[in-house]
Formats: C-alpha cells, sequence, structure tokens
C-alpha cells in the first residue's frame, strides 16, 4: 500500500485521509485574495444572518393553528389558505410548512381533504377541527388578557 501524503487524493468519495493519518493542510491564499475573500464572503453572508436573527418581533406563527383559522370560514386549497393566513397574521407559509401541517392536521382528524378541483385539493375543518381551533383561540384570549394586564401594571 502506498504511503498517504497530505494533499494527496485517496480515491474515497469523502475525500478524507485514511484513518490515524493527519489531515491535510487547507490551501493558501495570497494576502490580497485571503483580504477580499473574507470582505466578500463577510458582506454576501451580513444581510442573511441579520434576517435570520431578527424576525419580525409582531409576527405570530403557529403553523396548525393559522391552518385551522383559515379553514373557519370554509373549505380552501393550499394557495388560497398561504394567502389568507397572510392577510390574517402577517405570515406567509412556505408551501413545506403549510403542507407539513394539513399533513399533521388531517393524521389527527381535524380537517379533512374534500373531492379535488382539477389539481386543487381542498380541504375542510371537521367537527373536531372546529372545537379545537374555538378551545385554542379561547386559551389565547385569556394568555392575551393577563399579559396585557400585566404590561399596564
Amino acid at each position: 500500500m502506498a504511503q498517504y501524503r497530505p494533499g494527496q487524493r485517496t480515491g474515497r468519495a469523502d475525500k478524507r485521509p485514511p484513518t490515524g493519518r493527519p489531515t491535510p493542510a487547507a490551501p493558501t491564499l495570497a494576502p490580497s485574495i485571503r483580504s477580499c475573500y473574507r470582505y466578500y464572503v463577510a458582506r454576501s453572508t451580513q444581510r442573511h444572518v441579520a434576517q435570520a436573527v431578527r424576525p419580525d418581533p409582531a409576527r405570530y406563527s403557529d403553523p396548525p393553528l393559522l391552518v385551522l383559522a383559515s379553514l373557519a370560514d370554509g373549505a380552501k386549497h393550499g394557495h388560497v389558505m398561504i394567502e389568507d393566513i397572510a392577510r390574517m397574521s402577517g405570515t406567509r407559509l412556505g408551501p413545506g410548512t403549510l403542507y407539513g401541517a394539513i399533513a399533521r392536521l388531517e393524521r389527527d382528524g381535524l380537517i379533512e381533504p374534500l373531492a379535488p378541483d382539477d389539481r386543487k385539493q381542498p380541504y375542510q375543518l371537521t367537527v373536531a377541527g372546529r372545537q379545537v381551533l374555538r378551545a385554542r383561540l379561547g386559551t389565547l384570549r385569556r394568555f392575551t388578557r393577563a399579559a396585557l394586564r400585566k404590561l399596564e401594571a
């Protein structure tokens, strides 16, 4: 078996050196390139990190509750729910978040699918879903009143 040298390709898919061998050193960059690299990486990622760290403080996001509230006034399909939730709460759910919440609510028997309309799958609240929505909104109402009293004190 040939001796492993740092920087040599091992032929392994993950490109790691064999166990017990030193890790190859990272390539060195010229100082001007390194400075430029640091500047542009920091500049291009700073905006994304700032947005991720500081979401809108007034935004409310509980996807299952938002879906139940959207369906309270009648059956809807995904895109209409996304728009309705955005109007109601200021929160725009992505498709993955929306359909994940729909799957959980359907599994729990709180919503049910209706007959598909073309390629659109509408959903509606079940009786249990309406009861759960009413109970959760009542809890939120009590919580909100108590928190507002604390703020005013």
